[in-house]
């Protein structure tokens, strides 16, 4: 393959895919290899290093070189789905390790940090996303090993600073990782805020069609932690096929144009309900009545991402009425797509889920920002 020169802006090299040609057709648009296996050469090495799909196959190799650029990484890998990408680092450590993670973060992840994670040997700390000074007095040296930061946070979008917390995590001789999917890499870089690890549910914004499942792990070098996660990865089979490898690529071709607009209309949308008298509270990192909003500005250029949430005037029983009057806002979990979504997330994650009752949290598309608001306001009023 061709590729364009690295000095590019991210706008430029995601549009054009890094500009690879394919040499054998000069095809603009990669092709898709469905083999599973590769034949070995007459003195049993193997062609271009390649054996066997599972790990080997060249459909991820724009995919992942796209992501090692987006990032400023070494390596990238491509999971089955998010989830499996964030397994794989929590497999790569060892019984007795401690892992330090946010209060609030993605519930299902940390569903499985509490049972499989323990099961596994491993000790959790969780601590509040927006507070520094709790993240550094977790830490335990010469014990802590990983430490989980995902900014903004899910649903609540509070922000954590990725430089503060990575620099006492690695004095105390930890790895820090950081789940960008909200932010993307269009708004956050975390490896030049000193992460060690960047992870992506790749099928929210960097897919951004509601139609892939996919993860992603973006390593900053090639270290034997990461050789580790290579192995969980190739040896614990949750790959992503060749045809989703393909949607994701394509998806990421659009993300500057997708994420500048979601930006866009997330922030008008902050801006009309923040002082609304129906809404209690507008949860967006972009607004001056943010508590990250400082942190934000620092570590988040271009936007301040598609998601926040709103606090109804009147408890559960009128933000689910809200919810269920929304017409193009679409009932419905994930995020990251190019339709406006609406979760009341309290109901999603259950009794002992930390959000209130009264949140619902939004993933704004890149419809018409007047037709948005006007089908929110017009929830709103129906559900009095």
């Amino acid at each position: 393959m061709s590729e364009q020169p690295k000095t590019y802006r991210p706008a430029t090299f995601t549009a054009q895919a890094l500009g690879w040609v394919d040499e054998a057709t000069r095809s603009v648009t990669p092709p898709i290899y469905p083999s599973t296996t590769f034949e070995r050469n007459a003195d049993l090495s193997y062609h271009d290093g390649r054996c066997y799909s599972r790990a080997d196959n060249p459909t991820y190799d724009q995919a992942c070189a796209v992501l090692n650029a987006l990032e400023g990484g070494e390596d990238t890998r491509l999971f089955a789905s998010g989830m499996a990408a964030a397994v794989a680092v929590l497999r790569s450590l060892e019984p007795g390790d401690h892992v330090i993670a946010p209060k609030v973060m993605y519930w299902s992840l940390r569903g499985f940090m509490l049972d499989s994670g323990v099961r596994a040997g491993l000790t959790f700390d969780f601590v509040d996303n927006g507070d520094c000074q709790s993240w550094i007095s977790a830490l335990k040296p010469g014990k802590t090993r990983l430490v989980w930061i995902e900014t903004p946070s899910n649903p609540d979008w509070q922000i954590t600073d990725i430089a503060a917390v990575a620099d006492a995590a690695h004095q105390a001789g930890a790895i820090v990782a950081v789940d960008n999917t909200v932010a993307t890499p269009l708004l956050t870089r975390p490896i030049e805020l000193g992460a060690d690890i960047v992870m992506h549910s790749a099928t929210k914004y960097l897919n951004g069609h509601s139609d892939v499942l996919a993860g992603s792990l973006t390593t900053a070098r090639k270290d034997p932690f990461w050789d580790r996660v290579c192995v969980q990865h190739k040896g614990g089979g949750a790959v992503l096929g060749v045809f989703e490898t393909w949607l994701l690529l394509r998806g990421m071709r659009t993300l500057s144009i997708r994420v500048e607009k979601c930006c866009t209309n997330a922030m008008a949308i902050a801006q009309h309900f923040e002082h609304h008298p129906d809404i209690v509270q507008v949860q967006y990192p972009g607004l001056a009545s943010h508590v990250g909003h400082d942190i934000a500005k620092r570590q988040m250029t271009g936007g301040f991402g598609g998601m926040l949430s709103l606090r109804v005037k009147g408890g559960r029983d009128r933000a689910v009425a809200f919810h269920n009057a929304c017409n193009l806002f679409k009932r419905a979990t994930s995020l990251g797509g190019v339709e406006g979504l609406i979760e009341h997330r309290a109901s999603v994650e259950g009794p002992d889920s930390p959000v209130p009752d009264d949140l619902l949290r939004l993933s704004v598309g890149i419809e018409d920002i007047d037709d948005l608001i006007s089908d929110l306001e017009s929830a709103l009023a129906s559900s009095k």
